[in-house]
């Protein structure tokens, strides 16, 4: 497993909002946090909310956390509600369960980290993320 590089983090948080941007969707903000949670790449559409790269870094984080692409905590969150309410102080950076969280994997499937974004609706921020992530070659894993 490589680690994922500034290069490949700034291409994925790019071509996220230019993705947003071609599909007509309301501004997007979307980060990279690297497979120890720390941010590489962080871009907020200057239309975007104040409150969207705190939910960006939550969605990533969650992911990270949990092993899972945020669709996969979407459905785990609705079977085990309680379980996630528990989880929010336990995670530093937050957790979101909602699609737009996406785990970063290389070629061999090994975690190098995680993209979030926020800003549309979760399956629209899932889209964009897909399509960031698609830019470097690497592969998405949504849950």
């Amino acid at each position: 497993m490589t680690a994922l590089t500034l290069v490949q983090a700034v291409t994925i948080v790019t071509a996220t909002l230019a993705e947003g941007k071609a599909r007509g969707f309301a501004p997007l903000c979307a980060v990279v946090l690297d497979g120890g949670g720390h941010a590489l790449a962080l871009l907020r559409d200057e239309r975007a909310s104040i409150a969207r790269p705190d939910i960006a870094i939550a969605k990533a984080a969650g992911c990270l956390g949990m092993g899972f692409g945020g669709r996969e905590l979407a459905k785990r969150a609705q079977t085990v509600p309680q379980f996630f309410v528990a989880l929010a102080p336990i995670f530093p950076k937050g957790i979101v369960p909602v699609p737009g969280g996406v785990l970063i994997r290389d070629s061999a499937g090994g975690l190098l980290g995680a993209v979030g974004v926020s800003g549309d609706t979760s399956d629209n921020d899932e889209i964009c993320a897909l399509a960031g992530i698609a830019a470097t070659g690497l592969t998405g894993d949504a849950g």
